[in-house]
């Protein structure tokens, strides 16, 4: 499809949820609902949303999401431990288009992306290495079917393009298949969250099908929890890994709000 129609379905879906936002608001309400939910991770080797991405070395990732029954603003920031240089910040705007028992639809937006990439450049006769940060905007569907308060399918469709060509990676088209399986007990204290998913992959014309996981081991009464990502080459026409994992230590909060 042309890219000038999703720029175009980007710059609508940016005033749509405004105007929705505007529009879901009640003067008359007396209480309002807000959450304030993150997590903050540490792991051997940095992963991206997409799981083919990663960093390949240390990494620690902010996830963050605020907002009330169906607006939200959900930032994501990583970061290379070595100097606590950012490999990436994505600033996530969600609206919740359906909001049914059984079915829940959400329409984002990246407004904007940075990837930080490492230039060389000529200053006063020395060469030195600067972090330049690059915007990627995009659009993207989440459509979700929950089956119980444990197991849940959906997919998750991603178009992007980037404002300024750093390689020849202009458009992303990302399309997953995924499900979420959530407290499978262990025991009475220990649970094990599971997300499997199988994904497409389009940039600039190169295509490739992977297949990744999830899979994070916690506790009732902590914080805390270990999580491990595994990334498995299907088909691809670009040259990445045939397998790609990590494993990270998680701290995790969730905050309830009511502004009276």
């Amino acid at each position: 499809m042309n890219r000038y129609f999703f720029r175009g379905l980007l710059l609508f879906c940016f005033l749509s949820f405004f105007s929705l936002y505007a529009s879901a608001q009640d003067p008359e309400s007396m209480e309002k609902a807000y959450h304030f939910n993150g997590d903050v991770s540490v792991t051997n080797n940095g992963f991206s949303f997409i799981p083919l991405f990663s960093l390949g070395k240390p990494a620690s990732v902010v996830n963050l999401s605020v907002g009330g029954d169906r607006f939200s603003f959900e930032p994501q920031f990583r970061f290379d431990l070595a100097g606590l240089k950012p490999w990436s910040f994505i600033f996530i705007w969600r609206y919740k288009l359906i909001q049914k028992e059984q079915f829940q639809m959400k329409v984002g937006m990246h407004l904007p992306a940075y990837s930080f990439r490492e230039v060389s450049s000529q200053i006063d006769g020395e060469t030195q290495i600067r972090l330049v940060p690059f915007r990627v905007m995009a659009t993207e569907l989440l459509p979700t079917y929950i089956l119980s308060n444990k197991i849940s399918i959906g997919a998750y469709y991603l178009h992007g393009f980037a404002v300024e060509k750093f390689d020849n990676t202009k458009h992303i088209d990302f399309l997953s298949l995924r499900a979420h399986f959530s407290q499978l007990h262990l025991t009475k204290q220990f649970y094990l969250n599971w997300n499997p998913e199988i994904y497409y992959l389009n940039l600039y014309g190169e295509e490739g099908i992977f297949t990744a996981q999830s899979i994070s081991l916690g506790h009732q009464k902590l914080p805390l929890s270990i999580s491990t990502t595994m990334n498995i080459k299907i088909k691809s026409a670009f040259e990445v890994k045939d397998f790609d994992w990590n494993i990270s230590l998680v701290y995790s909060f969730r905050n309830e709000l009511t502004k009276k």
